[in-house]
């Protein structure tokens, strides 16, 4: 029973993007931020993950107990993916990067 209404919580809460200007953007949805640089930004979202590629992007609010990133600087692309791809079976993601 607890299984069901984590997932009907995780499902109505869903992912969303919204990009003013190509400048600044806030992501919801965002369970982890798995990497980042001026150059890119590499999201695990509900959706899948998302790469942000652009210039002097910066992450300016992170709070992920709620799911929400807002990032600022120039976006040039934004790019989804399945999270399959980056999952190693039995691996954590924070234990790939830092080996």
């Amino acid at each position: 029973m607890e299984e069901t209404r984590q997932t009907k919580t995780q499902a109505a809460k869903g992912h969303k993007l919204a990009l003013n200007n190509r400048s600044a953007g806030t992501v919801s949805g965002v369970k982890d931020v798995i990497s980042f640089d001026l150059k890119d930004i590499l999201l695990d979202t509900d959706a899948g993950m998302l790469a942000i590629s652009g210039e002097n992007l910066h992450i300016s609010r992170l709070t992920l107990e709620k799911g929400e990133v807002d990032i600022e600087g120039q976006v040039d692309s934004l790019t989804y993916s399945d999270s399959s791809k980056y999952a190693r079976q039995g691996e954590s993601i924070l234990s790939r990067l830092f080996k």
